[in-house]
């Protein structure tokens, strides 16, 4: 049993894939890599003459990564710019130029203005030609596999807030304009929001405080920078009482949720 908890856990992460720094370093906000690629997409598969295939987000410098205002939460890429890698075949009534360059403006455009990603490139690559204007779209064929670089994640057995501050801290995350839900991918499916307090003599070692992370579905007609700026000062606001020190928050979206409903 306990095996069969762990490799569900670990399938889960790695289709979750990477958690990319959204912003910068002082906003204490990660997106997951999956909810990234599906905005993407959806820019892309906007654009005639344009099927696209495999996609991807890395960091753009791994080497001169920022030092993150919060505490990261377990597989979170450090603050830095990311690089967009996107495969794509293109229809043959423009030059390839010309596609290739819509496309990376609107993969840049969404990138920035839909979900709040500090993009340093887009990196394309044409895998082939379309036979003309009839062929299927690229929302009508199956998609390739992605291979998100995610790290394994287990269950380290860690247990959800549901303690008075943990009740006050969800209220205020879903108060806030575009959230849709608390939606945990980290650390098991009851795991959408943890506290954790330091205090003088807990033998940590850390200075008197207390850090939040909560994970978030936030809706597409917001952006998801935005969104989660606005769910890390609430949160912070609700969880100061009895904290024993400063309160820090760190949240992951990790859904960009098209039709909330």
């Amino acid at each position: 049993m306990v095996a069969d908890r762990l490799a569900r856990t670990v399938r889960r992460q790695i289709g979750f894939g990477r958690l990319l720094p959204l912003g910068g370093a002082e906003d204490g906000t990660w997106l997951a890599e999956r909810a990234a690629a599906g905005v993407l997409r959806q820019a892309a598969d906007g654009l005639p003459g344009v099927r696209t295939g495999a996609l991807r987000l890395a960091p753009a410098a791994p080497g001169a990564a920022g030092e993150p205002a919060v505490p990261m939460p377990p597989g979170a890429l450090p603050p830095g710019p990311v690089r967009i890698d996107a495969e794509f075949e293109a229809g043959t009534e423009e030059p390839l130029p010309a596609t290739a360059e819509r496309l990376r403006a609107a993969l840049a455009e969404a990138a920035e203005n839909r979900l709040g990603l500090v993009v340093a490139e887009v990196d394309l690559r044409v895998t082939g030609l379309l036979d003309g204007p009839g062929e299927e779209s690229s929302r009508e064929r199956p998609r390739p596999a992605e291979a998100p670089d995610a790290q394994e994640v287990p269950d380290t057995g860690e247990a959800p807030d549901t303690g008075e501050v943990g009740t006050a801290v969800g209220a205020a995350a879903l108060a806030v304009p575009g959230v849709v839900r608390l939606a945990p991918e980290l650390g098991g499916a009851a795991r959408a929001l943890r506290t954790v307090d330091t205090a003088p003599g807990d033998g940590t070692g850390a200075a008197p405080g207390r850090h939040v992370r909560i994970q978030i579905a936030v809706a597409a007609d917001h952006r998801a920078l935005d969104v989660a700026r606005g769910v890390r000062g609430a949160v912070a606001r609700a969880a100061a009482a009895g904290a024993p020190g400063p309160v820090t928050v760190a949240v992951v979206v990790t859904e960009v949720v098209r039709d909330p409903g």
